[in-house]
This record gives C-alpha cells, structure tokens and sequence, in this order.
C-alpha cells in the first residue's frame, strides 16, 4: 500500500478482506462464571455470527478486525469492576496503567474462538500457551519511562517453530479513549536495535538529548518509526495482529484516562504462543 507518512488512514480506509461467520462448535459453546458473592452467573461467551475483516498495511503488515465478538460484553466489564480494588501496577511489565487477572473460563473462552476462528489467519496450527489479562492504561504522559514512549514489539517465542499472537478486546465505549496505531521502523536494524538498548541503558533526559524523544504516548510517525495504520476503538471490538509488528496505543486524550474499570479505558488483552504450519518442500 501507499505510505501513510503523513496521515495514515482508519481501518475505513485500508483494504479489507472479510470472512463470514460459519457453522462452528463456538455456537454451541457457553461460557460463563458464578460470581464470588452474587448467585447470578456472568455468560462470557463470544458471539458465533460474526464477520472476520483482514486490515492491511504497511510493508505485509495485517490485523484481524473482529466487531460485536461478545454476546454479552457488558458482564466482562461487570467483572472487573466489582474487582477495581484489585487492579494492580503493570508498571513492571512495562505497560503504562494497571491489570487484573482475567477468570480462566474467560480465557478458556477466548482461546476456542481464537483457535476456530482465527489461528488459521496467522499461518499457525496450534496454540500452545496463552496470557491474558484485564489492562487499563492510566499513566499521565509526565510520568512515563523511555521505553514507554515508542512503539514497541510483544516478546518473540524462543522456539523458531513458534509464533506470537496478540489480541486486544475494546472494554469502553468512548472510543476517544483511543484504539491502536501499527508501525515500520525507517532506520537499519543495528539504528533500531541501539534505539531499544538505550531504552534501558539511558537516563530519560539522556534518552531525550540523544534521538529528540520527549515525554509522551507515541501518537505518529517520528524520525524512526513510520505510522502505517490506526484501527480505532469501538466498544465490543477485537483485533489480533502478530506480535512481532510494532505497535502502540493510541491514546489522543490523556487527560481523560482513568483508573475506575467502569469508565477508564478497559481492555482484555491476549498473547498467544503457537506452533507454526508445517512447510513442506
């Protein structure tokens, strides 16, 4: 496709694919959990009848872009908030706010519609572990860390048979909160790789003074990363891209974020490790 240099269009503008919802064994499926201290059971199920549109871009880059993939999202939300005191600092993990453990049976769910209906996309054949959780980006652009204000890959399997996946499921209905935005570097990969070494390496200021990086959610292109594709949010929507492709939220009004599950900037978040499709000779 044509660079997006500039200003790189929404999932309206790139190529699409699409491929219709068919008879599966998730139209059966049913997942659900009794909460702790209620008698009423939360359905976490995904929704059968749903379309799986491919979004291009870039230099063979691709996300799956999945609408209305819960049948009833407003109980996942209903999850984690009567579970905000347990939100923790994902500052560790370098992610920019806070987590929550996601109830198994909602990744049990995740994983069957992942491997039904969307495994086949990314030329894999069997998933083999999965980390999922509830995020919330809450971090003020003043009190990020270096590594925090770039465009950033998720970790490589270490087996070269295998392959990573990621998923992020829109939990909140401003989609201002911002979607997702996906990037090419434009320097060679040693310029890249020293970038990230001193990620780690420099001080904020010495980071700034070097490559002219300041303080912020990385929102563009800048003098290393080309921005090739924003996928907004909408309340109820699913992407899954490679995690080797470099991307970042798009998070436009900082200001505005917040740390309370029923209005903040909710997402459930899924890293797939799967075993590549065999290639015969």
């Amino acid at each position: 496709m044509s660079s997006f240099a500039r200003s790189p269009p929404d999932f309206a503008g790139v190529r699409t694919s699409t491929a219709h919802s068919c008879s599966s064994p998730l139209q059966t499926a049913h997942a659900s959990i009794e909460a702790d201290d209620r008698r009423d059971v939360i359905d976490l199920s995904f929704n059968p009848d749903v379309e799986i549109r491919t979004m291009r871009f870039g230099v063979g880059g691709f996300c799956c872009v999945v609408d209305d993939v819960l049948r009833f999202p407003e109980e996942w939300v209903r999850y984690a908030v009567a579970r905000k005191a347990e939100f923790a600092s994902a500052v560790p993990m370098s992610y920019p706010g806070t987590y929550l453990p996601l109830d198994q049976r909602a990744a049990d769910a995740m994983r069957e519609f992942f491997d039904v209906r969307v495994r086949r996309h990314f030329g894999a054949r069997r998933t083999v572990h999965l980390i999922s959780r509830y995020s919330m980006v809450t971090l003020a652009p003043s009190d990020l860390v270096p590594r925090q204000w770039i465009c950033h890959q998720d970790p490589p399997a270490e087996d070269p048979r295998l392959s990573s996946q990621a998923c992020v499921l829109y939990l909140f209905r401003d989609d201002t909160l911002g979607g997702t935005s996906f990037f090419e570097p434009t320097r060679s990969f040693a310029e890249t790789s020293q970038l990230f070494a001193d990620l780690k390496a420099l001080s904020a200021a010495e980071f700034t003074d070097k490559y002219h990086i300041r303080p912020s959610y990385q929102l563009d292109s800048n003098a290393y990363f080309k921005r090739t594709a924003t996928v907004p949010a909408r309340w109820n929507r699913a992407i899954f891209y490679s995690g080797s492709q470099f991307h970042s939220g798009q998070i436009l009004a900082p200001e505005r974020l917040s740390a309370d599950p029923a209005t903040g900037r909710l997402t459930a978040n899924f890293f797939f490790t799967c075993r590549r499709n065999l290639v015969t000779a």
